[in-house]
């Protein structure tokens, strides 16, 4: 009958049978993987996670994938900028004056009233650290399983939290908030410290033996305090090679030593 399966016979080749010996298999409901049947492994197992391919660069002529619509600085999108070149991919970057965001169109067209915009084909992204993870997904930098992921999370959380910190210094606090802010800044950033040690003696990325976007955002959190403190690692010596260890990646290296970087300011007002 067309459609029809055909019993298996238990000796075919194919070692991957119904580990209870009947058909359909009683776990999964499907049919026993064998040459005669074409089917599915009986066994109900979740495949193993891949990791999906980079997107390759587009082409001469084609239209680069991701547009980023962001202030002229570094600010909350630098982060992105690095995995996207470290990574290979192309982007176009759609610079918002101080005079065009006070007009309030496109700040009003904005979900949460605020930059950065983040736009990958039809889909549009807003909040730094949701375009991160969008990016860590969809080019294979959120970690190889489940556990990982969350660690990815934990450290990209604590990112955060030290980069609010930094940024009410750098646009409430600054002359009267740098000398404490500096002085505690190891004590703050010694957890990182510790996630290194925890991972391969410190010798590799923040998690597992793969770079991650909590990778990149962390690296940019770690330059631009050492702009504003150059010795903040110095008592920190797996985050000071971390730090050189990254930044030496030929692609990362290249974006890190371009115009569009170095000429970039790091905040709006001035101060880092």
């Amino acid at each position: 009958m067309a459609g029809s399966y055909e019993k298996p016979s238990l000796e075919c080749a194919c070692t991957r049978v119904c580990v209870q010996g009947t058909w359909p298999c009683p776990l999964c409901r499907s049919f026993v993987c064998g040459h005669k049947c074409k089917s599915l492994c009986l066994l109900n197992l979740r495949p193993k996670r891949r990791r999906r391919p980079a997107r390759a660069k587009p082409r001469p002529g084609e239209v680069a994938p991701y547009t980023i619509v962001y202030f002229p600085v570094r600010g909350r999108c630098e982060a992105t900028r690095m995995l996207l070149a470290d990574q290979g991919q192309s982007w176009k970057e759609e610079v918002v004056t101080r005079e065009t965001w006070l007009q309030g169109s496109l700040k009003a067209s904005c979900l949460y009233g605020q930059l950065p915009k983040f736009q990958d084909g039809d889909l549009t992204l807003y909040q730094s650290n949701a375009i991160l993870r969008h990016l860590g997904r969809s080019l294979g930098l959120y970690g190889q399983d489940q556990r990982e992921a969350a660690l990815v999370d934990v450290v990209n959380d604590g990112v955060e939290d030290l980069r609010c910190k930094y940024a009410s210094l750098i646009y409430t606090n600054y002359e009267a908030g740098k000398e404490d802010y500096v002085k505690e800044l190891p004590g703050r950033l010694k957890p990182f410290e510790t996630l290194l040690s925890q991972n391969q003696g410190g010798q590799a990325f923040i998690v597992g033996n793969q770079i991650s976007f909590a990778d990149y955002n962390l690296l940019d959190l770690l330059l631009i305090h050492q702009v504003l403190a150059p010795g903040c690692l110095d008592s920190l010596p797996l985050l000071s090679a971390y730090v050189s260890r990254l930044s030496a990646r030929p692609k990362l290296k290249a974006f890190l030593a371009s115009p569009e970087h170095v000429n970039r300011p790091i905040n709006g007002n001035g101060k880092q």
